[in-house]
């Protein structure tokens, strides 16, 4: 995947993929691989890719995105038949399926009946009939609480287009389990957009989303992208085909859930005062970069402004000085994050995000330090109900980007109403169905560092327990990686117990674990740092202690040490999550092979995990099985089996990792969901 071109609509690489001959098609990826080396050349909308010495490419890009085919168009003499069109869509990156310009329906009016407006694979999409997924909070909220009675209708269910649309990404998807990714290469891609496509198209952009990102993460791995991961492909196929298996017998809000929301409503808000509370950046794999300012409402109800646009880290790094694009304020969002903001005539949508409408007027206003109310209030969660939020947040099935899980999480201001505590007070209430879910506001003294496979991480303690602190972003345009590095000094002989205020990310791990996101200042705790954005200098630092001083006899401690990652001593959920991990990477095949089968399941049963040792002899016997016709020759493999198996085991695991995860943080376990 080249980030020179530009992103190419899904349905554009499926379309010019399909009308390759089968020869053509076999020498798909050896053309993919011959342009990646290419120079490239921008003149506006125009991007030049060179083939050869004489001949060039041309990719169309109006708002930067390639949106048709025609957009595509090549100087060699089979043009527009030729292999180089369908190579330059599949090595470009693939474009965030654009969202239908729909009404919005009136929250009081009568729900249509839902057949009606049924979308079409053949032509343009219809407009969808207002559902619970698409009715502002507060219908789909008085839709779901009326009484039911002999008049009303039955549960809507998914439409014939929906359920032929789900087995197509099924299929797609399952076919590439079959290959992994080393095997998956062009034209498996292009089968699997064009599956995301007709979801698109059949009212199921949550499943689309989520066969994008298994795209993305494909070439990642193919290309050895330094920031492929292999747990993200695995999380992006087993979203997809548990997506496409749970939609057609899912009727109401579970149905409504599973599609997730097309285009996101944004309902009015009244008049809102805000207080900044951080920024961080943001760096996708799908080529979209920026920033993210998060702000908290007086009953401590999280609200972001986003900054998010086409690009790479140089602009998640300098979007920050960037104007938030609210009413006409001349904030930056790094200056937001330390100020606050008088909204009037707000719109907010079910994520907590704020709307830039023309009647949305903004002005600045004082900010609070953290330590002062309302923000404060944030720190004194227990950390246990923090981790329980998080986990039960999208439990059942993890949430696509750009997509509402479906969830009615109500406005704002009716959810700081509900978190009114009894002795009058407002306390801060779970962002059910909002951003920030997986935010952690926690108060953490330094202790030591730890060596891991991915880098150097603080150890911190918090409330009695040691959690590992990371950094957010590897990429060195980004200030993550060597603010952490300053912030070990504090544990290696420059305070060591140096006591922090930070916000962190819960990384779901069997050991409690989280990444940095911003900090309070170790010489000014009235002041924070946004790790991803803001550079801590030396001076920022308490002073190096001097031998000699007095009490140094006292208080002086020794420098903890930098010791390596140890497992954890815990049930080996790794024997069934490595081999989750090996089918996603390498195919069905690597799963057939002889091995140690049976010691492994063996060991998972000695320790109590008796359905993981199923799951896993199950994986083993479908990946190993090959029916074979009356002259002895094999047959073609069952990728359905396959997937269904490989599905099984992989749920499993994310269900263990949860509970393990809110074990090792002292949280209630969140509760399993039936299949």
């Amino acid at each position: 995947m080249s980030p020179l071109l530009p992103p190419v609509d899904p349905s554009v690489t499926a379309q010019l993929v399909a009308a390759l001959t089968p020869r053509l098609r076999k020498r798909l990826d050896a053309g993919v691989a011959k342009l990646a080396g290419r120079p490239v050349a921008r003149d506006g909308d125009i991007v030049r890719l060179a083939v050869d010495d004489d001949t060039d490419l041309e990719l169309h890009a109006p708002d930067g995105v390639v949106t048709t085919a025609e957009s595509i168009r090549c100087g060699c003499l089979l043009a527009p038949d030729c292999l180089h069109r369908a190579a330059a869509a599949s090595a470009a990156p693939v474009a965030e399926m654009p969202d239908p310009v729909a009404e919005m329906p009136d929250p009081v009016a009568k729900i249509p009946d839902p057949a009606a407006g049924e979308p079409s694979l053949t032509g343009a999409p219809r407009t969808a009939p207002p559902t619970s997924a698409t009715l502002p909070a507060t219908a789909a909220s008085a839709a779901d609480d009326a009484p039911a009675g002999a008049d009303d209708p039955a549960p809507e269910s998914a439409t014939p287009a929906q359920r032929t649309a789900a087995a197509a990404l099924h299929d797609a998807a399952a076919a590439v389990l079959e290959a992994g990714a080393d095997g998956a290469g062009a034209v498996l891609q292009a089968e699997l957009l064009r599956a995301a496509h007709t979801a698109r198209l059949a009212g199921l952009p949550r499943a689309a989303g989520r066969a994008v990102a298994a795209v993305t993460a494909l070439r990642a791995a193919r290309d050895a992208d330094p920031a492929h991961r292999l747990g993200d492909l695995t999380t992006a196929l087993r979203d997809v085909l548990l997506l496409a298996h749970r939609l057609p017998e899912a009727t109401g809000p579970e149905l409504a859930g599973l599609r997730g929301r097309v285009r996101q409503p944004y309902t009015p808000d009244g008049s809102l005062r805000l207080y900044g509370l951080f920024a961080e950046p943001v760096l996708t794999s799908t080529g979209y970069a920026g920033t993210v300012t998060w702000t908290a409402d007086a009953a401590g109800r999280l609200y972001t402004v986003p900054d998010v646009a086409p690009g790479g880290a140089e602009r998640a790094a300098g979007s920050a000085d960037r104007a938030v694009r609210i009413g006409d304020t001349s904030l930056t969002h790094r200056e937001l994050s330390r100020a606050g903001l008088a909204v009037s005539g707000a719109t907010v949508s079910p994520t907590g995000r704020l709307g830039a409408g023309a009647g949305v007027q903004a002005v600045r206003a004082p900010g609070v330090p953290w330590h002062a109310e309302p923000l404060d209030r944030l720190w004194t969660v227990p950390v246990a109900e923090q981790i329980a939020r998080a986990l039960a947040g999208d439990l059942d099935v993890p949430k696509a980007k750009n997509t509402d899980s479906g969830g009615d999480a109500g406005t704002a201001s009716q959810a700081g109403q509900a978190g009114e505590a009894g002795d009058g007070t407002n306390q801060p209430t779970a962002q059910d169905g909002r951003d920030g879910r997986d935010l952690l506001f926690l108060d953490v003294t330094l202790i030591g560092t730890v060596r891991e496979a991915a880098g150097e991480c603080l150890l911190a303690d918090c409330d009695g327990l040691t959690v590992r602190l990371a950094a957010a972003h590897d990429d060195p345009a980004l200030t993550d990686r060597e603010n952490l590095r300053l912030l070990a000094l504090l544990a290696h002989g420059r305070g060591p117990g140096t006591r922090l205020r930070v916000v962190a990310r819960l990384t779901p791990a069997p050991l409690p674990r989280a990444v940095l996101l911003a900090a309070s200042r170790p010489t000014d705790p009235d002041a924070h740092v946004d790790l991803g954005l803001d550079r801590l200098r030396r001076a920022d630092l308490p002073p190096e202690p001097t031998a000699g001083t007095s009490g140094d006899a006292d208080d002086a401690r020794p420098a903890p040490t930098v010791q390596p990652a140890t497992a954890p001593g815990e049930a080996p959920v790794h024997l069934l999550r490595r081999r989750v991990h090996q089918a996603a990477s390498g195919g069905r095949r690597v799963l057939a092979f002889p091995g140690s089968k049976e010691s492994e399941a063996a060991r998972l049963r000695q320790y109590g995990l008796g359905t993981a040792g199923e799951l896993l002899t199950a994986l083993h016997a479908s990946a190993a099985e090959r029916a074979r016709d009356p002259f002895g020759r094999l047959l073609p493999a069952d990728t359905g089996r396959f997937a269904t198996a490989w599905l099984g085991a992989a749920v499993y695991t994310e269900e263990v990792d949860r509970a393990l995860c809110a074990a090792a943080w002292g949280a209630s376990s969140p509760g399993l969901d039936s299949r």
